[in-house]
């Protein structure tokens, strides 16, 4: 991973803004408006500085359909590559009036018909037709999911390569597993080894937990220590070049027990009926139907969901059944894919990988083993 503030590269900077700008087109937009950080770079391919937690919306990145140029919040040039000149920069300023005073100078702006915007505030409602005075503000986050949904080879390039080190913060761990040590110490030496690997963002907190015997999705003890017979979960996930890479597995703890063999038996019925579901033109519903084919209870959690630059869609969740019946899944599409089976005095089985929706099928991006019994 690069220490240094560089832009994405060429092939991912234009790819993506060739499908922006043709999403564009489809949904009639003269502008659209990126206030949400992964969509910003998804447009811009600039890795933006200081603009961590939660925030305002703000326009971050513009792009203009008929010129194709891009204009950036930005107080400095580091990052920015070649196709984002130096007169395209907006600084940030106290009075967003000023700002609006700026975006409406841009060549285009006082001409646009339709502006989409990805967020809105009340207080930018009110500003944005000063910027874009002739135009209707609509809603820009559908041309930004349309173009996002489907991953050039580029980005899946990049997404193997997050993956790789959240893996080798998965394996880290593992080697420290034993009894009398902590989740904590094992979420530490998790991120620690991401860290080491070029990436310092991870994508959760929660890196390591002893899971229960009473009661599906919570955690087993207060004092967070690792005992014999216990099957400890791990969810390594890192924000690398952009993108999220995630990986989940769970291991025992000790001696394994018949039962928690059993357990593992259902977990294997349940992964091979997940990659079933996850084929071209499928609907996305086949993957809660997975788990109830195999007889199954559906976690409380999303089965599946898009992975690119945060989360994207799909969202797979027995909550949301008829939106995922409605979502076809398509080549090109990488979902995080969570395989989730619990036994009562025993405790549960936790995986997730990064599968992508081949044209021959499915294939699984995470390589990191699964636990299989000697």
């Amino acid at each position: 991973m690069a220490t240094e503030i560089l832009p994405d590269d060429r092939a991912l900077r234009v790819g993506r803004r060739d499908r922006v700008l043709a999403q564009m087109q489809a949904h009639d937009l003269d502008v659209l408006i990126a206030g949400r950080q992964a969509n910003a770079r998804y447009l811009s391919g600039v890795p933006q500085l200081w603009v961590a937690g939660t925030r305002p919306f703000g326009p971050v990145a513009l792009l203009f359909r008929k010129s194709g140029s891009v204009h950036l919040h930005s107080t400095w040039d580091e990052g920015i590559p070649e196709d984002i000149p130096h007169a395209n920069l907006y600084e940030t300023m106290w009075d967003p009036r000023n700002l609006m005073a700026v975006l409406r100078d841009i060549d285009g702006a006082a001409t646009a018909r339709r502006v989409g915007t990805d967020a809105l505030s009340p207080n930018f409602t009110q500003l944005l037709p000063i910027a874009f005075p002739n135009a209707e503000i609509v809603d820009g986050e559908l041309a930004f999911r349309a173009a996002r949904r489907i991953k050039l080879a580029a980005e899946i390039d990049t997404m193997r390569t997050g993956l790789r080190v959240a893996e080798h913060g998965l394996a880290a761990a593992l080697a420290q597993l034993a009894p009398g040590v902590t989740e904590q110490a094992l979420a530490g030496v998790l991120l620690e080894a991401c860290a080491a690997g070029g990436v310092s963002t991870p994508a959760t907190q929660d890196a390591a937990w002893v899971t229960a015997r009473n009661h599906p999705w919570q955690r087993a003890t207060d004092d967070r220590r690792v005992q014999e017979g216990d099957l400890v979960a791990f969810s390594s996930g890192v924000l690398g070049d952009g993108y999220i890479g995630e990986i989940g597995r769970t291991w025992p703890v000790g001696p394994v027990t018949p039962a928690i063999g059993k357990l593992y038996g259902r977990w294997n019925r349940l992964w091979d009926s997940l990659l079933r579901a996850c084929r071209p033109g499928a609907s996305a519903a086949g993957l809660l139907d997975a788990y109830l084919d195999v007889g199954e209870p559906l976690p409380a959690m999303p089965v599946a969901r898009g992975l690119g630059m945060g989360f994207d869609p799909p969202v797979v969740a027995p909550a949301l059944r008829g939106t995922a019946e409605a979502e076809l899944l398509e080549p090109g599409m990488v979902l995080a894919v969570t395989g989730y089976v619990w036994a009562e005095g025993t405790g549960a089985v936790f995986t997730r990988d990064a599968v992508l929706i081949d044209d021959d099928g499915p294939q699984v991006l995470t390589t990191s083993p699964y636990w299989e019994k000697p």
